[in-house]
């Protein structure tokens, strides 16, 4: 019995032994794979510069597509035919933010423009949409004579109202 007891004791050294070296074995493993990551995203990870740059990209590709709105105020003319109107409201596009302050110095001859252009117009000529369409793109070739050429990228009627 006294034998049994020695040789237990002899094993169980040895088993600590084994359960430390394995532990050290998988400590050092996880350390590895973790220098390893480190490494690897140091190397081949984007970096804090490269993502401002492409935020930077970014911008500058939504910047090229912004455009503008003005709003015109609201119009209310008398179109050719004898008691017929129109009221309706319009927003012009534009690119350029800067264009803005130019557009408020030209507002009376826009509107001026408008003003003539409707009032030479029929209820029937602008009732459809075939004839809306045609109606806007006469705006729109209007004030960019006046404005210079493709000032303007679009009109939009956001009130049309015949009577």
């Amino acid at each position: 019995m006294a034998d049994e007891v020695e040789t237990k004791l002899e094993e169980a050294p040895k088993k600590s032994s084994k359960s430390k070296l394995f532990l050290i074995i998988i400590a050092f493993f996880v350390l590895a794979l973790g220098a390893g990551g480190f490494f690897a995203f140091k190397k081949f990870g984007v970096s804090h510069k490269e993502e401002k740059t492409e935020a930077k990209k970014e911008e500058k590709k939504l910047n090229v597509e912004k455009t503008y709105l003005f709003a015109l105020d609201p119009f209310v003319v008398n179109l050719a035919e004898h008691g017929r109107f129109l009221k309706m409201a319009i927003q012009l596009e534009f690119d350029d933010q800067k264009q803005e302050e130019i557009i408020k110095q030209k507002t009376p001859i826009l509107r001026d423009a408008i003003i003539t252009l409707v009032s030479s117009k029929s209820a029937d000529s602008i009732s459809g949409a075939e004839g809306k369409l045609q109606f806007k793109d006469e705006v729109l070739l209007r004030l960019n004579q006046i404005m210079g050429k493709d000032f303007f990228k679009n009109v939009y009627f956001t009130e049309f109202v015949m009577q």
